[in-house]
């Protein structure tokens, strides 16, 4: 396919694989026609190119610019880029930051520099995964690159729909394995309805099992399923080793540096689109709070020129408008906020002193600014009650115990979190929250905890939806990599949770199946663990939101009951030694307990009530040989497989120190 117009891509050997499948052949014979050139059956004539080849050519897709009038007095800005980095989890997006990071001397050559700079927040690196998008920026060719780095988990997808907002092009970064991933799709069907540019990066691909071709060709149908421009489907493919540090045009041919991602970026990614004599316009895409400062509004300058001391029109809307003053400005450069005393419209700053501002908000010109349209987001699909804490436990170890406390609390978290909603629950100390996934909710459990709150939270439930009289559910797309010898009992538990598999293939030479199923969103509550334990951990589970559809019927999630303390006290190894044969033990010897409280689970269905706390009666008869007690290691639930394992009549018990659960006392079940 060799294009000889302005918008034309110089496509990579692998940009489709000689293998390529009938929708892409078929793509391929469309452009041709669109562009005038003649019909064939054969296959389409790549242009190759190579290393030394540093004159990258991209459809920037002008063409697809509108053409209104309003459009016509706008010009692009070529000093900046900016730029978000999408991906799904742990397909090396943060990793390939730092490598950019590094490269562009951000750091001093002897400055000592932790792995994954970007992930600042202690849950970020624990969990191993991006919670919060981050800006920084960098300096190429006297151009300066501004960086987004993004969630890559479905349930951070409000995150991510705000930054888009934010900028021109993305890179999407795609295992060379696994090539493209739930998450991976939705992200790009973000971009893509935005129009912005993307780069494809295959990370990786320096892994042994790589698979380019495949990787490539299954990106590009992923455009196509997305409906895609033809600009859009123009992709530059860039292969990378963000470890190494290392890209190139080919896999077989890497530089020793990622000159070539950088080169792209500035040829394949257009500057902003700006009306730099205009009325000031910013966006409020993202707001952070400092002491000091106060809340300060994040977001990309639109139109006209930012002063610092200016007094700006703040709008919600046309008819909804108050006034503020900056008090201080902020451009990002390399890895810091720098103060600044004026910003042209393009670049991404940080504004101080108006204390009220809200995502969604437009800073406008004082006497002619008008709001930009305001950022929506996609629903929640799953909430979860919080209350407060009502066990004998209460007040030992959290700062902030009341209603009060955890009203505020929640209702601040929407000020930045806009996929998230907040609603008063039945009594006056309990709220519903919802959010995008129990994922979403839990990150909100542990990091309220992590500040020194106590608080109970019931089990997650979906937010089902009622149209024409009918009851519509949410479902999602399910993805589960399975050693081949543990995929028998994986499909079963997925089938006994009205999943449908839709698509099964092999992945890469280690053995591994890829299995895709469409399945309730109630099916999924509980299934991590599930999965988890029949692959012997082996197995990956990655989901996304689909779509509402039928009511699937009843399923039950969980087939074993609870083992419930009938006492409080301290726990003995003679009591536990005897309840262990009831099943599996949440807790050692020497733990506090109180009535109502789980202590483990139960071998068969229904919940049975023990006493942890008895201790051996003494005797004035000694035997030749103390009776030895072996006991059971304890099972060890963090607070995501607490929130899985909890029914409709249980609940969590939140401390800063503990993660316990207990039955809840208004819902105790009768009989067994």
């Amino acid at each position: 396919m060799a294009l000889t117009s302005q918008n034309s891509l110089l496509f990579s050997s692998t940009t489709l694989p000689k293998h390529s499948s009938s929708s892409s052949r078929l793509f391929f014979s469309k452009r041709n026609n669109l562009f005038g050139l003649p019909l064939s059956s054969s296959k389409p004539t790549l242009r190759i190119a190579s290393r030394n080849n540093r004159s990258i050519q991209c459809s920037i897709s002008e063409a697809t610019e509108p053409k209104t009038e309003e459009k016509k007095k706008l010009t692009r800005r070529p000093d900046i880029r900016n730029i978000a980095i999408v991906a799904h989890v742990d397909h090396g997006k943060t990793t390939l930051v730092d490598a950019m990071l590094k490269q562009t001397k951000v750091f001093r050559d002897n400055q000592t520099v932790q792995e994954r700079i970007m992930d600042s927040n202690d849950l970020e690196r624990e969990r191993g995964i991006t919670i919060l998008s981050k800006n920084t920026s960098v300096t190429y060719k006297d151009a300066k690159i501004n960086i987004i780095d993004t969630p890559g988990h479905s349930d951070f997808g409000g995150e991510v729909e705000r930054i888009l907002n934010m900028v021109e092009g993305i890179l999407l970064v795609v295992d060379s394995v696994e090539g493209p991933m739930p998450q991976t799709r939705f992200v790009l069907k973000k971009a893509l309805e935005f129009g912005h540019a993307v780069v494809v990066v295959v990370n990786k691909i320096d892994r042994s099992s790589a698979r380019p071709d495949f990787v490539v060709n299954s990106t590009f149908e992923l455009f196509i399923e997305l409906n895609a421009t033809d600009e859009q489907c123009d992709f530059q493919v860039i292969y990378a080793s963000g470890i190494k540090g290392k890209a190139g045009l080919s896999p077989e041919d890497l530089a020793d540096d990622l000159g070539p991602l950088f080169e792209s970026i500035m040829r394949c990614i257009p500057g902003p689109r700006i009306d730099k004599d205009g009325s000031l316009q910013m966006l409020v895409t993202s707001t952070e709070f400092e002491g000091h400062k106060g809340r300060i509004a994040i977001g990309r300058l639109e139109a006209g020129v930012l002063e610092k001391g200016m007094e700006v029109k703040v709008c919600t809307s046309e008819d909804s408008c108050r006034y503020g003053r900056v008090s201080e400005l902020f451009v990002y450069e390399k890895f810091f906020r720098v103060p600044a005393e004026r910003v042209e419209a393009g670049d991404i700053c940080a504004v101080c002193g108006i204390s009220d501002i809200q995502i969604g908000e437009t800073i406008a010109d004082k006497l002619t600014g008008k709001a930009l349209p305001s950022i929506k987001v996609e629903e929640p699909t799953v909430k979860m009650a919080f209350a407060i804490n009502t066990s004998p436990f209460v007040g030992r170890e959290g700062k902030y115990v009341t209603s009060r406390n955890l009203r505020d609390r929640l209702y601040r978290e929407l000020e930045r979190n806009l996929a998230m909603k907040v609603e008063d629950g039945e009594t006056a100390d309990t709220f519903i929250v919802s959010g995008r996934g129990t994922l979403h909710i839990t990150i909100l459990i542990e990091n309220m905890r992590r500040e020194g709150f106590e608080f109970m939270v019931g089990p997650p439930k979906v937010i089902n939806k009622k149209v024409n009289d009918k009851v519509l559910e949410p479902y999602e797309i399910a993805t589960v990599e399975v050693p081949e010898v543990y995929m028998g009992a994986v499909v079963e538990l997925l089938g006994g949770r009205r999943g449908q598999m839709f698509d099964m293939q092999g992945v890469g030479s280690e053995g591994t199946t890829l299995l895709k199923y469409k399945i309730p969103t109630r099916g999924l509550l509980g299934l991590r663990n599930a999965i988890l334990t029949a692959s012997r951990g082996t197995a990956i589970l990655n989901t996304i939101f689909d779509s509402y559809g039928p009511w699937a019927g009843d399923m039950n999630t969980r087939d074993l009951g609870s083992l419930v303390a009938f006492e409080g006290g301290t726990s003995t190894s003679y009591a536990i030694a005897s309840s262990q044969e009831r099943g599996h033990m949440f807790i050692g010897p020497g733990a506090e307990v109180y009535k109502g409280q789980i202590i483990g689970i139960h071998q068969r269905s229904g919940d049975l009530s023990l006493n942890v706390c008895k201790k051996k009666a003494a005797t004035n008869i000694r035997s030749n040989k103390e009776q030895s007690v072996i006991l059971d290691t304890p099972l060890d639930y963090s607070l995501d497989d607490c929130i899985e394992y909890i029914q409709e009549d249980e609940l969590v018990e939140v401390t800063p120190k503990s993660i316990r659960m207990c039955k809840n006392p208004k819902l105790a079940k009768k009989g067994k």
